[in-house]
Formats: C-alpha cells, sequence, structure tokens
C-alpha cells in the first residue's frame, strides 16, 4: 500500500495518506527534534512520495514547529491545497493567563488566529482540540469550532485526548444542533498502549471518527533499540517517555516482536507499525520523526506483509487488560450467541 492510497477520514469525504507526518520534532527546542533544514528534507520526501496530512500543535516547541511549517509552505511554487494541514488549540502560550489555553471560545479563537499567523496560512485543514477541558461546556467549545468552519478559518474539527463519554456527547449535540460534526480522534494507541480498545475505539467506529494514532512506536520503546538491558532515552526531553516502559510485561513484548520482525526480515518499528495500520478504525498513524532515514524507514511498514500467525502472536503478546466492563461483556456475548459467529466473531458456547 503506497503512501498515495487514500483513505477517507472518518464519516467525512477528506482524503488522506494512510501515514500523517507529525510536526512535534520540528524545532530544537524540547531538546529531541531537529532544525529546519532537516524538516525541509522531511517535508519533501514526504510530499514527494505521495504523502498530504502533516499534524501540529500551538505549543509544540513552543510555535517554532508551526513557524516552519509556515516558511516551508511560503517557498516558491508550493501548493498549499496539496496539503491537509492539522494544528490544535488547548494548549497554553502565556503562563498565568487563564484563558490563554484550554477550550473556552476566546482562547479557541485567539489560538486560531496566532496559529494562522505562525502557519502562514488563511485556514486549517483540521483543528484539534489537544485535551478535554473540565471548565468549559461542551456547547461551547463545540459552537466556537462551527464559528471558526462557518467563517472559513478551519474546514474540518477533532478531538485528541478525549474521554469516550465526552465524544460521545460533543457528536450528538453537534448533530442535534446542525453545527460542524467531529471527524476524527487521536489518541495514544500502540503495541504497548491498547487500553484505548475499551471505550475509544469503538466508540470511534460507532460515530464515524477516523483515529489518528499519536505515538504508535511509544516514544522509539517498539523500534527496537530498547530492551531489558537498555530502556534509557538518548535525550534528557524523552526520560520520562521511555523509562515508564521498564516493566516485564513490555520486555516479554519486546522480545515477541523482535522474533515475528526477524522471521518476516525486517525490523521491529515497521512491524510494530504495520499491527498498527491493521487495527479496526484507524485511518491513518502519525510518524514522528527526527531524520529523512526514520522516516524512510517507517514508511516501509507500509508494504510489509503480516500474517494472520503474526497478528495474532503479536496481540496476544499485546493483550491489555481493559476497564469494567469489557472484559464482563465478552463472556456474556456467549449467553446471547453461544457457539455461533456474527459478523466474524465466534462466540464460546455458553455456560449454561
Amino acid at each position: 500500500m503506497p503512501l498515495n492510497h487514500y483513505v477517507t477520514l472518518g464519516r467525512s469525504g477528506l482524503r488522506v495518506s494512510p501515514f500523517c507526518l507529525g510536526a512535534m520534532t520540528f524545532g530544537e527546542e524540547w531538546g529531541f527534534g531537529c532544525d529546519a533544514r532537516s524538516a525541509a528534507q522531511i517535508l519533501d520526501y514526504y510530499i514527494e512520495q505521495g504523502g498530504n496530512f502533516v499534524d501540529t500543535a500551538n505549543l509544540y516547541t513552543g510555535g517554532t514547529s508551526e513557524r516552519i511549517l509556515g516558511d516551508y509552505m511560503r517557498r516558491p511554487g508550493f501548493r498549499r491545497d496539496r496539503l491537509v494541514l492539522a494544528s490544535k488549540f488547548s494548549g497554553n502560550m502565556f503562563p498565568g493567563d487563564p484563558n490563554g489555553g484550554g477550550a473556552n471560545r476566546k482562547s479557541i479563537i485567539a489560538a486560531c488566529e496566532a496559529s494562522l499567523q505562525r502557519l502562514q496560512t488563511d485556514y486549517l485543514d483540521l483543528y484539534w482540540q489537544h485535551w478535554e477541558d473540565p471548565f468549559t461546556p461542551l456547547e461551547e467549545t463545540l459552537y466556537a469550532l462551527d464559528l471558526l468552519v462557518k467563517s472559513g478559518k478551519i474546514r474540518y474539527a477533532g478531538f485528541s485526548d478525549t474521554s469516550a463519554w465526552k465524544c460521545s456527547a460533543a457528536q450528538l449535540m453537534a448533530q442535534f444542533r446542525g453545527w460542524a460534526p467531529l471527524v476524527a480522534l487521536q489518541i495514544e494507541y500502540s503495541l504497548i498502549e491498547r487500553t484505548v480498545e475499551g471505550e475509544l475505539i469503538p466508540m470511534a467506529q460507532a460515530m464515524g471518527l477516523g483515529v489518528t494514532p499519536w505515538s504508535p512506536l511509544r516514544s522509539g520503546v517498539l523500534s527496537g533499540k530498547y530492551s531489558r538491558d537498555r530502556m534509557t532515552a538518548e535525550s534528557k526531553g524523552r526520560e520520562f517517555f521511555v523509562s515508564r516502559n521498564a516493566n516485564e510485561r513490555v520486555y516479554a513484548l519486546l522480545d515477541v516482536l523482535a522474533a515475528v520482525a526477524k522471521r518476516r526480515a525486517t525490523n521491529c518499528a515497521r512491524v510494530a507499525l504495520a499491527w498498527l495500520l491493521r487495527r479496526p478504525a484507524v485511518s491513518s498513524p502519525i510518524l514522528g520523526v527526527r531524520t529523512l532515514a526514520q522516516l524512510q524507514d517507517n514508511l516501509a511498514a507500509l508494504e510489509l506483509p503480516l500474517d494472520a500467525a503474526d497478528i495474532a502472536e503479536l496481540d496476544q503478546a499485546s493483550a491489555p487488560t481493559l476497564n469494567f466492563p469489557a472484559e464482563f461483556l465478552k463472556i456474556a456475548g456467549a449467553q446471547s450467541y453461544g457457539g455461533m459467529s456474527i459478523n466474524g466473531q465466534t462466540f464460546p458456547a455458553s455456560m449454561r
């Protein structure tokens, strides 16, 4: 599957590449990113291969990520409309200002205007709520996003890192009030982080949201360079994100991942990404890379065949413990459909 085999994002007609290019690594302020020149090389290659989906946020590297993208898009001959450009609000760029972040109307509109200035563009194709705001009514957030759609400042809206019940309530509220609906959900999802399969993934499928997973390699832990003997980040800015995986469950998973990669004559990163591409509801995982070589290697996952045995082995090694009632419902299903197969799901015989 080449990068130019596009998919529609959720219940919309917006066509995006099967891998999104994440721009959190554009800028060196956080200690692990790349400079503007390297970012341009990454963007050039991604676009040349047919990629069209780029994701950033106002907060990334203190605004530098958006500025790098803005300068890149202003190059002579560049076609801005070719890109599906996404950014996010919620992050506070003005510490101490209670309305500098969050999801109220004042902060959303101000954040959008500031992002457009840094990006040097008239509109965003997709505008994300970066995380939920416990202090702002949903209707205020949704109405503000609808105003931005109607004004032409954004084309589509989505939620990131927001609980399933809030996403469901927001989607139904938007539909009943005739406001612009949500089209996508951005969440952490990988072989290590699968708890989203309890509520968020089924919700996204039911509500028509395309899922764009972030950290599909769990901060590089699934790349193959970490193991029982080495679980320390190379840069201070990523120490917590790597060290939190130092446990026996992850070590056992890494062993299985390495075995599958060896069997397929490839590397761990490609296997982890190929597995994620095959998950229900996933539209376009977000690749965060610092070098062109990393991008080229990650994109090779699009062509990696995994058979049913590979998938089953990875599924078993990474099986999550889900919150109630997810596990109970698996048992309860046998009481309704015991011994039957429905929509591809086979249920064990009833315990009665």
